[in-house]
């Protein structure tokens, strides 16, 4: 059984993860996922607009960092778990009762932990090896939205994760990932459940990879995304209504996401409004 001790193991089944999803994506070949990287660091470094994107996104995660020094420094916020509990009752407790068996806890704490950063890092480095620029965009776009809506709701709309909340309900990642709280723990806060974003974000990458012309990739990523989302529940984490705000979200950034990647308005293209381009040439026209 995979037993995960600490960040640097966790950062090696990354590395290994994102190499093996490179190789089945890219034609099975073991040296093109050496190419891919060394295809984003080229582009990294002679396209400025790339760069501006991918720093943005990094500052966007810097940002959700910060967010959680500022909560610790917040007091006397109203937590919104209680309200929770009462309109969903038990529905996680009875889902993981219902499924909890040994093989499927490792297996879901490797999808939730692993697969799910791996599914962003192999996103970047596909998309820009196969030179789907607009995808990879779409992509730097609809993080920094599922960021940006999301921290505003961990620090005032609290809501503290099942386990946490339920005595009955176990965190079964401890028995794949013994040093979790330690580890793993300073990269989110206990409270920062509504929204999902491992629901937001997964839905996100899934709606990007039905895009993609790489036909591995469409169906492995909405396939992963639906296991993350299972995981969510099995493992203890997340409530149902986490689940849903994060379905909604993810929805949201992709499609905006999308739009802002191929240049289109919002009240442009594809909503039977005409853009200004469109509304100019017919004024030329006449």
């Amino acid at each position: 059984m995979l037993v995960l001790h600490s960040m640097t193991q966790v950062s090696i089944y990354i590395a290994i993860t994102v190499y093996l999803l490179l190789v089945f994506s890219l034609k099975r070949s073991p040296l093109l996922p050496f190419h891919a990287a060394g295809t984003f660091v080229q582009v990294l470094f002679t396209n400025r607009k790339y760069l501006f994107h991918f720093c943005a996104v990094l500052m966007v995660l810097f940002f959700n960092k910060l967010e959680l020094i500022i909560e610790s420094h917040m007091h006397n916020l109203n937590d919104f778990t209680q309200e929770i509990h009462k309109l969903e009752g038990n529905f996680v407790e009875v889902f993981q009762r219902f499924f909890e068996n040994d093989i499927l806890t490792f297996f879901l704490s490797y999808f939730y932990v692993i697969v799910f950063t791996s599914l962003m890092v192999t996103s970047i480095f596909l998309y820009t090896y196969q030179k789907q620029m607009k995808l990879f965009n779409a992509l730097c776009y609809a993080i920094m939205l599922n960021y940006m809506i999301a921290i505003p709701f961990y620090l005032f709309f609290p809501v503290t994760e099942v386990h946490a909340f339920t005595p009955s309900v176990k965190f079964l990642m401890l028995d794949a990932f013994p040093t979790f709280e330690s580890e793993y723990r300073p990269l989110s806060g206990l409270d920062n459940c509504f929204p999902s974003l491992h629901t937001s974000l997964s839905v996100t990458l899934a709606m990007l990879a039905r895009k993609s012309n790489n036909r591995f990739w469409k169906i492995f990523v909405p396939i992963s995304a639906a296991i993350i989302i299972f995981s969510i529940f099995y493992l203890g984490i997340h409530w149902l209504t986490d689940m849903c705000g994060g379905l909604v979200l993810g929805l949201f950034a992709s499609k905006l996401a999308l739009r802002l990647s191929t240049g289109r308005q919002l009240l442009g293209q594809g909503s039977g409004v005409p853009s200004r381009l469109e509304m100019k040439k017919q004024r030329d026209a006449q």
